[in-house]
């Protein structure tokens, strides 16, 4: 063992239960001060660096195994410690033959299957012997497979490889052929335009990213409008003002609004009038646009009244912020969320609602309207006598 190993792997390896996701969340944090060490150590001594990374994974994996890792956190530490792992294979002149026979065992021995190496992240460490090699290994399993079901774990294993082997190739046929399986459906259209942009073949990926997107209406043509979009910024910036446009109508909301404002720059007055005529149809994203993109508060507190605005969560928001300018004004408004949370006898919406009912006479007092809400406040107490949990959390809410 290092004096680098006998620092890292102590913080990586533990026997705590992991069963408890608190505790699993505890050790992920705790593994990225070693993944911090192992990064810096990287440049100055890479052959032990990645000795020790290649043992910390291992170990990492084992505890998975048996972690509560809804947090993700752990899973994000060993994916950095995978980084590093095909950063340091090369300047560790780390044997071909070596990094085959563990790059083969980690996808398709290994019992913790939750993550992927990339072959073309170690393509400098392999070199064209290496790479042969591996594709050999992965033909051998190929021909080993037989008749698999659909979900088959090798099978997904070599499919995957075979997509990053195309890009390592830069063979736009095969990448064609391996990432788009099916023409008729969207992700699959977009995967290729993705695969396309990073060997370079811009003109490609947008054609690409463009079908994919005006595939249908679904939530994979809309993620891969945005694919297109970035590309156009990049690569066709005169085309994007057009697209973005087409791609807010396709889907208006507050978010693709908010993307086409960014885009349009000193072009935004010239599409404004139709976002805002688009948007009208959605009160909720016409409010919350003009609130957090266009940041004018007295115009998203009017839009809220004339359209009107009935989604709570985004009144909320606005009368979080327009009570600093106006505290009485946002009473009414806050009088019809407590009426509306109280429609239904749901007593997890109590305690909430004691506590905004307690924020409105915070807000009215010493005003002419104080009286008022302590009226609402009686009137509530009435309304809702039957409800012995409402009225003892108004209780120890201190209201009257």
């Amino acid at each position: 063992m290092t004096a680098l190993a006998d620092t890292v792997l102590p913080l990586i390896r533990t026997r705590a239960d992991l069963h408890w996701r608190s505790k699993t969340t505890a050790h992920g944090d705790q593994m990225f001060g070693p993944v911090g060490i192992l990064a810096a150590a990287a440049e100055t001594d890479p052959e032990d660096v990645f000795a020790v990374t290649q043992k910390a994974i291992a170990s990492s994996l084992k505890l998975i195994m048996r972690a509560d890792d809804s947090d993700g956190i752990m899973g994000d530490a060993i994916r950095a410690l995978l980084d590093i792992h095909a950063d340091t294979a090369a300047p560790a002149g780390v044997s071909p033959t070596t990094l085959v026979t563990w790059m083969i065992k980690f996808q398709f021995e290994n019992e913790c299957d939750f993550f992927t190496i990339d072959p073309a992240d170690y393509a400098p460490a392999l070199g064209d012997k290496g790479i042969a090699r591996y594709r050999e290994q992965l033909g051998e399993i190929r021909d080993n497979l037989g008749p698999v079901s659909e979900f088959n774990h090798d099978k997904s294993a070599l499919e995957y490889n075979d997509q990053r082997l195309a890009i390592l190739d830069r063979d736009v046929d095969a990448i064609i052929r391996t990432h788009c399986l099916n023409p008729e459906n969207a992700a699959w259209l977009h995967d290729t335009a993705r695969a396309l942009a990073e060997i370079g073949e811009y003109d490609l990926a947008i054609d690409w990213a463009h079908r994919a997107t005006y595939f249908g209406l679904s939530f994979q043509s809309e993620t891969a409008a945005n694919t297109w979009c970035e590309l156009l910024a990049a690569h066709r910036p005169d085309d994007l003002l057009a697209a973005r446009t087409d791609v807010f109508r396709r889907w208006p909301s507050a978010k693709t609004a908010a993307k086409l404002h960014a885009d349009a720059g000193n072009d935004w007055p010239t599409v404004r009038d139709d976002v805002t005529a688009v948007l009208a149809a959605s009160p909720a994203d016409a409010v919350s646009f003009t609130l957090d993109v266009i940041g004018d508060l007295r115009a998203a507190w009017e839009q809220a009244h004339e359209l009107p605005l009935t989604d709570i969560d985004v009144w909320l928001d606005l009368i979080k912020k327009y009570e600093k300018i106006d505290r009485l004004a946002v009473l009414t408004p806050l009088r019809e969320i407590v009426d509306a949370e109280l429609e239904q006898a749901n007593a997890r919406f109590y305690k909430t609602v004691a506590r905004r009912v307690k924020h409105m006479r915070t807000l009215a007092r010493g005003s002419d309207q104080a009286a008022d809400v302590d009226a609402f406040i009686a009137e509530l107490r009435k309304r809702h006598n039957r409800r012995k949990r409402l009225l003892a959390e108004f209780d120890r809410a201190g209201l009257p």
